[in-house]
């Protein structure tokens, strides 16, 4: 049976318009933006099946590229993109939770902000978080990609990118694809010449966050900085 063939407590735009979208599942919302299936499985049906493919989870189908997604029959090039739009938009939302002028009070805060860029990443990066003396924010930058030791790193550009903000205070983080967050020797030494570099100019360094799955590692809280 076709959605137009639903009654109207039944269809997922219908009742959308009748009791908001908190109403609907998260298979509903996807079917109204991608507005067809096939003519064997309607649109909620197929949500439902990538889903539950990947665990019911939206965080997991965020990490699907266009490509695998077009592997589901009724998944064209124009639906996998307003998937993978929708789930962009969700993240976005996450980073304006906290205004450009919110004052970080600790390292919660701070590996939220981070969190929000950063989580489903399938490779490593380092990101730089600059902050005034009242540890609110003045600016952010994605200084590594690939990989995190202390040569992929380049420490000058997190200085630079300090020094030209005027940011006396700063965060760095990276991630851990593998959902563990301790520190590796590499992520110590790193840590090491960073605060090292922002010592020699009179910058400082609040802490090193590592973001794991559902969980993250802090230098300053583990008393390590």
């Amino acid at each position: 049976m076709k959605i137009k063939d639903w009654s109207d407590d039944e269809r997922p735009r219908e009742r959308v318009m009748a009791m908001g979208p908190g109403a609907v599942s998260n298979a509903e919302l996807l079917a109204i933006l991608i507005g067809s299936g096939t003519p064997e499985v309607t649109s909620v049906d197929l949500m439902r099946r990538i889903l539950g493919d990947h665990g019911d989870s939206l965080r997991a189908l965020g990490t699907m590229s266009r490509e695998e997604l077009q592997t589901y029959s009724g998944i064209g090039p124009a639906k996998a993109v307003t998937i993978q739009s929708a789930l962009e938009l969700g993240k976005r939302l996450m980073r304006e939770a906290r205004g450009p002028k919110a004052r970080f009070v600790d390292s919660g805060d701070v590996q939220e902000y981070f969190r929000s860029r950063m989580m489903d990443l399938p490779h490593e990066e380092c990101h730089l978080l600059l902050l005034d003396v009242q540890n609110r924010f003045l600016g952010y930058h994605v200084v590594s990609r690939g990989g995190i030791s202390e040569s992929t790193v380049d420490i000058r550009l997190i200085l630079r990118h300090a020094l030209i903000t005027g940011a006396p205070h700063l965060v760095i983080a990276h991630n851990h694809p593998s959902g563990n967050p301790l520190p590796s020797r590499q992520d110590d030494e790193l840590t090491r010449r960073v605060q090292q570099a922002c010592q020699t100019l009179a910058l400082r360094m609040l802490d090193h966050i590592i973001i794991g799955d559902n969980t993250y590692y802090s230098y300053a809280d583990e008393g390590k900085l």
